[in-house]
């Protein structure tokens, strides 16, 4: 419980994998937070624990909508975030990205709240500079596939940006990089959740191209105090800031990790790889050290077996509901 004052907060997509975790930690420092979220990719099982919470409120809306509530800050966590969702209907992942970022920028403007912008390390594309720092414009393709997701949050930085010069708005943008742990959707299509769900099943393992690109993985637990840290900053910081674990793994790294974990019998097959995959993806967390006094905790072992503890027992429900 915190001892300072309580807070009124929005998290757009409080729902999701991230927006559920980070509600469960605000309340748990003594905030009332409004979780706001259209369930495209969020699930109410994910905050149903939270429901009975005196100072939890969920309100079904989409942020390409204007929302006129009061709150002292907003986090702004709203789009899908795994190709799967986002490439489904691009030009609302689009709409979420942007519009979504003018109507809760307009909402900070108007009730003078301090709003955190989840930005990605996709504005980095398939980069040219290794490891990426904040300094880095990026190389995106802006008319490829992933280009919904990708451009809808570089406009999203833009907008922010200029929120804060035009009208004083104070923001902070987050550049989050891969992020795992429970309550990943099992069909979302994310390295780690597919990984695990095919090893716990004794599936063959998928891996796409050599295996050799190279991603770095952030516990949830790390990434939500980094969240929440930059929010509480001070007004002289605004971001950019890169949020991620700067261990960097290979594909196929990870794939064996989690094969020796699970005990799986599992096989590694390859497939090629999907266009603007980025071959390379480590944060530089320099910023983020100096002027968070944040780095991450969870190493990738410690993470994955937490995470495989959620999904095994996601995959006996799963076994339970064929056999009955």
């Amino acid at each position: 419980m915190r001892s300072g004052p309580t807070k009124k907060i929005l998290v757009t997509g409080g729902a999701g994998f991230l927006g559920s975790h980070l509600c469960e930690r605000l309340l748990g420092e003594g905030h009332e937070v409004l979780c706001v979220d259209n369930f495209f990719t969020g699930s109410r099982k994910n905050i149903v624990h939270l429901l009975s919470h005196p100072n939890f409120e969920l309100k079904r809306h989409d942020v390409t909508f204007p929302l006129y509530v009061e709150v002292d800050e907003i986090y702004n966590l709203a789009c899908p975030a795994s190709p799967v969702h986002y490439q489904f209907d691009p030009v609302q992942t689009t709409k979420t990205s942007v519009i979504g970022a003018i109507n809760m920028l307009g909402l900070a403007k108007r009730v003078k709240a301090r709003i955190l912008q989840a930005s990605t390390s996709e504005v980095y594309g398939d980069p040219e500079v290794h490891p990426q720092a904040e300094t880095y414009w990026g190389r995106v393709n802006p008319i490829g596939f992933r280009s919904c997701y990708d451009e809808g949050k570089r406009c999203a930085e833009t907008l922010f940006f200029d929120y804060q010069r035009q009208h004083g708005v104070a923001i902070r943008v987050a550049r989050i990089f891969n992020t795992y742990g429970p309550r990943m959707q099992p069909n979302d299509g994310r390295v780690v959740s597919n990984m695990i769900l095919q090893a716990l099943r004794n599936e063959d393992i998928t891996l796409y191209g050599d295996g050799l690109q190279t991603r770095s993985f952030c516990y949830v637990d790390d990434l939500v105090e980094g969240l929440i840290r930059l929010m509480n900053a001070g007004p002289d910081v605004s971001g950019p800031i890169n949020l991620g674990n700067p261990g960097e793994f290979t594909i196929r790294q990870l794939a064996e990790t989690i094969v020796d974990l699970s005990r799986s019998r599992s096989r590694l097959t390859f497939r090629p790889l999907p266009p603007d995959d980025p071959r390379q993806r480590k944060p530089d967390i320099t910023l983020a050290k100096d002027l968070l006094a944040w780095t991450p905790t969870v190493a990738l072992r410690e993470g994955l077996g937490r995470t495989m503890s959620y999904f095994e027992a996601f995959t006996r429900d799963e076994s339970r509901g064929r056999s009955g």
